[in-house]
């Protein structure tokens, strides 16, 4: 089952995505796609898919402009320094424990949406193609074994990141918290219709051609280990959200360095998902 927030005429709503048109949910479950934790239920799952399947109102996804996948996350957690490759290439060392970072809601686009290069920033700005994961049951201290149980679904994010300001201090926010940088899109996609959870591929394309290509496989710290960390110090909450890390590959790291610019267009595509699409523009 693939899952889109969307806004029609102005008015936020959710629903599934069946090839080129959306079944709306809103009213079906109430509240914004948090409603669809109860998804991680197999008989509510099931009673959604009759729904779906029964359903008469259906809009063409034309008609609608998609939104973050989880427009007001309570929570966005970023996992750095995450791909062997990617802490080769940053000259890092490695870690007992995940790298963690916070993203701003607010600083969240929807799929087609522009990515602002903001102008106060030196032309540093970078694509970091990862794969969100979108809690569905909450919980505190989960055990990894299970961990998995509780991932409503997954999908594609953009940690666009302004390097100049990330190296203003030890910590990483102010240049990963522009607004109109973080990507999330298109949709997300339910476990049943992924890949295994260590399995999933992910392609960064700047217009057109390949600068990231990974598998889940090569994280160093897998979602589950990711999931059960977060838990120890977090209670995760439906609709919250991991953005799991970038592989190697990233702009500033190339010879020359390769940066995004006004006119570029960005992609990034997860297997089972599809492609997140968003072109760059000058504040």
């Amino acid at each position: 089952m693939r899952l889109a927030s969307y806004a029609l005429n102005g008015r936020p709503g959710f629903g599934a995505v069946q090839d080129d048109l959306l079944v709306p949910l809103a009213a079906r479950l109430g509240g914004g796609i948090e409603a669809l934790a109860r998804l991680s239920d197999e008989g509510a799952l099931s009673e959604i898919h009759s729904f779906i399947q029964s359903a008469t109102e259906k809009l063409p996804l034309s008609a609608v402009r998609l939104l973050p996948v989880c427009p007001s996350p309570g929570k966005i957690f970023c996992v750095g320094v995450n791909y062997a490759e990617h802490m080769r290439e940053t000259q890092r060392s490695p870690t007992a424990h995940p790298t963690i970072f916070l993203r701003l809601a607010s600083s969240q686009i929807g799929h087609g949406w522009p990515i602002v290069k903001p102008a106060v920033s030196d032309d540093e700005l970078d694509f970091e193609g990862e794969i969100a994961v979108v809690i569905g049951r909450g919980g505190r201290a989960i055990n990894e074994a299970r961990a998995l149980d509780h991932v409503l679904g997954y999908s594609c994010y953009n940690d666009v990141t302004a390097r100049d300001w990330q190296r203003h201090t030890s910590q990483w926010a102010p240049g990963k918290n522009f607004d109109g940088t973080g990507a999330f899109g298109p949709w997300l996609t339910t476990p049943d219709e992924m890949p295994a959870a260590d399995a999933i591929s992910l392609t960064t394309r700047l217009n057109g051609q390949v600068v990231q290509q990974a598998t889940s496989d090569a994280m160093i710290f897998s979602i589950a280990e990711q999931i059960a960390y977060l838990s120890t110090f977090a209670t995760l909450q439906p609709g919250d959200v991991i953005v799991t890390g970038t592989p190697g590959g990233v702009g500033a790291k190339r010879t020359p360095p390769l940066f995004m610019k006004h006119g570029d267009v960005v992609e990034v595509e997860v297997a089972g998902v599809g492609t997140l699409s968003n072109p760059i523009v000058a504040e």
